[in-house]
């Protein structure tokens, strides 16, 4: 279930983001994407 909630929030937001809208809301979709993707990105691994 969380990857389907996963790759439905990119597609909102990639759909969102091609949409006018205000500057405020684009830097929040910018961002909430950013967040999305980056949970597709595996752990870095520290020293």
């Amino acid at each position: 279930m969380e990857n389907y909630i996963h790759k439905e929030n990119l597609a909102l937001f990639r759909k969102r983001l091609a949409e006018p809208h205000s500057e405020i809301l684009h830097d929040t979709l910018v961002k909430l994407l950013a967040d999305e993707e980056a949970k597709d990105r595996p752990p870095k691994k520290g020293p």
